[in-house]
This record gives C-alpha cells, structure tokens and sequence, in this order.
C-alpha cells in the first residue's frame, strides 16, 4: 500500500512538471513560426454570433428593455465601454443578465431554503437575499473585467509609442500614424488597437483631434492614458515637435513600470510573514517534532507502565 501511494505520487510530480515544461518551455510562443494569423480590422459594432448565442442575447436585451431596473444608464454605459462592450444594446443585455441572475439565485436560495429549514420567514429571507447577491454579481465581475482591461491597455502603452514614433519620424501625419499603430498592435495589443481604431475613426468623423483624444481618454479612465492624450492635445496646441515628446513619454512610463514592479517586489516579503507564520511553519513543526513527541509520549507511557 505504502509503495502504490509513492509510486502514483512520483507519476503524479512526473506529469505536472512534464506538462509545465512544456508549457513554459517547449511550446511555441503565438507570435513565432511561419503560420502567424494577422487578424482581420477589428469591428466596434456587435459580432455575428451563433443562432444559440444570438437568441440567449436577444433574451437578456428583452429582459433588460422589460424590466424597469434601477441605476443610471450613462455610468453602467461608461463601464461596458471601459470593459470592452461598446454595442448598443450593451446596456440592456447587462440589466437583463443582473435580473436573469437574481432570479436564479433567488430561486436556488429559495430551493435550499425549503430543503434545509421550510419555514416560510426562512424561505422569504433566503429568497430575498438570494436575489440581492443574484444582482450584485454583474456588478462586480464588470468591475473586475473593466480593471483587467484597463491594465492590458496600459501595458501596451509604451509598445503604442514607440510605433507612433516610428510613423511620425518617417513622415507621416498624426491620422494616418494612429491608424497604422492600430494596425501594428492587432496581433499583440488588440484593446488598444480597438482604442486606436475608434480614435482614428472619429478623427475621420470631422472630430476635433482635442475631443476625440479626450474621448479616448475618458472611455479608459486610466491616468497613464490621460496623461498620453493630454501630451497629444499640449503637442498640437502649441505647436511643438510630437516626437521627442513621444520618446520622452515612453521613456518615463518604462521607468514607471519598472518602478511599480520593483514596488511589488518588495511587498513580497512582507505579505508572506502571515502565511509563512499561520501556515508553513506549524507544518514545520508539526512535521518535525511530531515524531519525537509521539516517541517520547510512549516511552513515559511504557515508564509509567512499568
């Protein structure tokens, strides 16, 4: 028994540390070999989706449309378009999936309720909070897909600038140097080069490039990302070389990066002294003076015995 125990947990370590070198080692990254996809321009409207899809979407729209939900419509639009939903229908799908959710949870609450304790205040309760926790749920996972975008498009910042750069320094106008920068970020980048996209979009719309850059800034709502469309609306206004101030900024968000992560590291240390100490090192000890303590335990019961 003992030796099947040992020999399963050797092919268990065996199989994990096969399928992380070839995770991390051995497989091709996405951006190497002779097959890479350039994908196609990247669309702002709402996708073809499968007749499934389409028609469970169409449900939530309806829902959305139906029910008179509260909270204001501008702010839950700003976030969809923060998160990467810019469809018109985005606000209704979102409010028929927060009541399709409370409804479920309410149901399931409900359910658990009548199995466990059927009395009626009981059930009400669960009901109720069932249905609270069912409606708070997008909220949240919106949040959390709104920030995870917002870091992507900070991160492809620098990459963004240096490609301007490249496309000013060659000759080219500040149009047609965002509309090729989008095309370059496509394969690596593709939020920024969706921003981008729509930035060169409303510049073609007759938008005044100090209207569309604030727009850019304010559908983002990170600072990095105003600070960058503040330097392009200074540049233009003044009258100054874009650039050396295009260099200059990329410059410094490089070392801002490096600085935050350095920051990062160094809370590590810290943030490790709770585990380390209420988990790692009872184990420790547990596994070092377990042996002894049961030892020792019998010995003064033989003693005693004796």
């Amino acid at each position: 028994m003992t030796f099947g125990l040992l020999f399963g947990l050797f092919l268990f370590v065996l199989a994990a540390v096969s399928a992380a070198g070839y995770v991390f080692v051995l497989r091709p990254s996405k951006t190497e070999g002779a097959d890479i996809v350039i994908p196609q321009g990247i669309s702002l409207n709402q996708r073809d989706l499968p007749a499934a899809h389409a028609a469970l979407i169409d449900t939530f729209r309806f829902l959305g449309e139906s029910l008179p939900l509260p909270g204001n419509r501008e702010d839950l639009r700003r976030q969809l378009v923060m998160a990467g939903y810019r469809w018109p229908a985005a606000v209704a799908i979102f409010l028929g999936i927060k009541a399709a959710s409370a409804l479920l949870f309410g149901v399931a609450a409900g359910w658990a309720a009548v199995i466990n304790q059927p009395e009626p205040f009981a059930i009400i309760l669960a009901s109720v909070c069932g249905l609270g926790f069912g409606y708070l749920i997008p909220d949240r996972v919106l949040d959390k897909l709104g920030a995870a975008r917002v870091g992507k498009l900070r991160r492809a910042l620098p990459a963004a600038l240096d490609l301007l750069v490249l496309a000013i320094e060659a000759g080219q106008g500040m149009d047609a140097a965002i509309l090729d920068t989008s095309r370059g970020l496509r394969a690596t980048h593709p939020e920024l080069a969706a921003e981008f996209t729509q930035l060169h979009l409303e510049l073609k719309a007759n938008t005044s490039r100090a209207d569309a850059l604030k727009n850019f800034a304010n559908r983002s709502n990170d600072t990095e990302l105003r600070k960058f469309a503040n330097l392009l609306i200074d540049t233009d206004r003044f009258g100054t070389s874009v650039g050396p101030a295009l260099k200059t900024h990329a410059r410094y968000l490089r070392i801002r990066f490096r600085q935050i992560a350095q920051e990062k590291a160094r809370k590590v240390g810290i943030k490790l002294i709770f585990p380390v100490f209420f988990l790692i090192f009872p184990s420790v000890i547990l596994v070092t003076l377990g042996p002894a303590l049961i030892l020792l335990f019998s010995q003064m019961k033989d003693l005693m015995g004796q």
